[in-house]
């Protein structure tokens, strides 16, 4: 079924007293999108959100969303959708909420620095919530073993559509063989955790260094299971060195250690994404969603080389320097405890700090006698450290991705301009809730190519983003938007959801 925005407004205006619209905007929307979205402007200069299912099956998800965001709402850092009314649909229960403040990242275009560091802490703080909310909301759950079984099984499915080309099976399944990378304690995980669902504001536009997470949208998909799979988008996205300040702050935020393979996964999940939306549309029977994943498929099997070249560089570079960090931090802890590094041993050789020191003399005639075996000794070992590093065979860095008309150090924030609104006559009555359906308008049935450059990640990108923070100095030809009353620290709202 298809609603109009105008008939979304009349469901909102009836869940929640006091709601009077003036003007409602419509979210475009794909054929597979398992729920409408518009936001709406009230005569109390609020913004709202209101999200409508389409099918049962979506009413369910929503129901469970719903329950999930009550109990984290006093349990995160940054805001998510709170429920403020309900009203019952055919389909299950349409949710009205605030809109979360803030506007969604683009991670092609996130600076390494603060701004990162704030996506790593957010993370990290979603995956430290206790696994007994989770599934006190009813959410499904995977361990190690489980979630690997449930990826072969994919790809097996995936394999049969004829639509994958052989040499990304092949690689996937190696990489789903070697259960050495699948060994991982299961967390709570977001599962949409893309930039369009990490909402920022910015004290200085033109300086991202100003940012901060405001809120996260979008928990239809969470679930407890990889952590990986929340980095997806960043990993494949994002520049080397933003990458490396997210996992920074990530890992000094999270209560557990992060495992050794969880970029290499991530990097697996990102790729396969396109397996997921390939399925579903086939399950659905979109024929054009089908044409487009394959041929993302097929322009990822000739990009898998170069990339897995690109890669290596990025991690050998990673290893070297978390070496050089921990060589430089043991040596400053041995210095505080009197202890000094031998200066014969090479700059980069291992030092064995509880290995017995053997004093150097200016030449053989001033040592001892009786130290001389001894010497020799340590001559024979020392001579068998190793002199040679790991080091990366190439630049493992490259610049991040800005739009064109920002400056380098810009709000990597995204643009979207693609809602259509009504103004609300004060004298117009709203259509009756139990009413027929309108169409929607063309403007909310569009919207294909930025459907095309998302597919394989479920996000929405409007839901719940509040405009009150501009990207780029105003276009006095633009009206201005409305101001969100909605802070981070609000209770109320509800969950959002992801076209796509």
């Amino acid at each position: 079924m298809t609603r109009s925005p105008l008939f979304l407004a009349a469901l909102a205006s009836s869940a929640v007293p006091g709601l009077d619209p003036v003007s409602v905007e419509g979210v475009h929307t794909r054929p597979d999108d398992p729920f409408e979205v518009a936001h709406i402007h009230d005569s109390q200069d609020r913004l709202w959100a209101v999200k409508v299912p389409r099918t049962q099956a979506a009413g369910a998800t929503l129901e469970d969303v719903t329950r999930l965001c009550q109990l984290l709402g006093r349990r995160l850092e940054v805001a998510i959708p709170m429920v403020r009314g309900q009203v019952t649909v055919p389909e299950g229960r349409a949710v009205v909420y605030p809109r979360v403040p803030g506007r969604p990242l683009d991670f092609a275009s996130l600076p390494p620095g603060p701004l990162a560091g704030e996506v790593g802490r957010a993370l990290a703080h979603i995956h430290n919530v206790e696994h007994l909310l989770f599934e006190e909301a009813g959410l499904v759950s995977y361990d190690a073993e489980g979630r690997r079984r449930r990826q072969l099984s994919e790809l097996d499915r995936a394999a049969a559509t004829g639509h994958v080309p052989t040499n990304l099976l092949t690689r996937w399944e190696r990489a789903l063989e070697d259960v050495s990378l699948w060994r991982f304690a299961p967390c709570p995980v977001h599962g949409t955790f893309v930039g369009e669902n990490v909402l920022a504001s910015f004290d200085d536009e033109g300086d991202a260094g100003t940012g901060r997470v405001r809120g996260v949208l979008a928990w239809e998909e969470a679930h407890i299971g990889d952590p990986a799979d929340d980095f997806a988008e960043l990993i494949a996205r994002a520049s080397p060195d933003a990458v490396d300040s997210v996992l920074e702050a990530y890992a000094q935020s999270r209560v557990e250690r992060p495992d050794a393979s969880l970029v290499t996964r991530a990097r697996l999940a990102g790729e396969m994404s396109v397996v997921r939306t390939l399925l579903r549309a086939l399950s659905a029977g979109l024929l054009g969603v089908v044409e487009q994943a394959s041929e993302a498929l097929r322009d990822l099997d000739e990009q898998t080389g170069a990339e897995d070249r690109r890669h290596e560089q990025e991690d050998a570079a990673r290893l070297e320097r978390d070496r050089l960090e921990r060589a430089e931090a043991f040596a400053a802890a041995e210095a505080a405890a009197g202890r000094s590094r031998p200066a014969d041993l090479p700059d980069d050789a291992p030092w064995e700090a509880t290995a017995p020191h053997v004093p150097s003399f200016g030449s053989e005639a001033e040592a001892p006698a009786e130290l001389a075996p001894s010497t020799a000794v340590a001559e024979s070992a020392a001579d068998a450290i190793p002199n040679d590093p790991v080091q990366a065979d190439g630049d493992a860095t490259q610049p991040h991705v800005t739009a064109a008309h920002r400056g380098e150090d810009a709000a990597p924030v995204l643009d979207r301009h693609d809602a259509t609104s009504f103004e609300i006559d004060q004298a117009e009555a709203l259509p009756d809730s139990g009413g027929a359906s309108s169409d929607r308008s063309d403007s909310n049935a569009g919207g294909d190519g930025d459907a095309d450059a998302a597919y394989g990640v479920v996000f929405d990108e409007h839901e719940g983003a509040s405009a009150f923070v501009p990207t780029v100095p105003a276009d006095p030809a633009d009206p201005a938007d409305p101001a969100d009353p909605a802070g981070p620290n609000d209770s109320t709202g509800g969950p959002s959801t992801t076209s796509g």
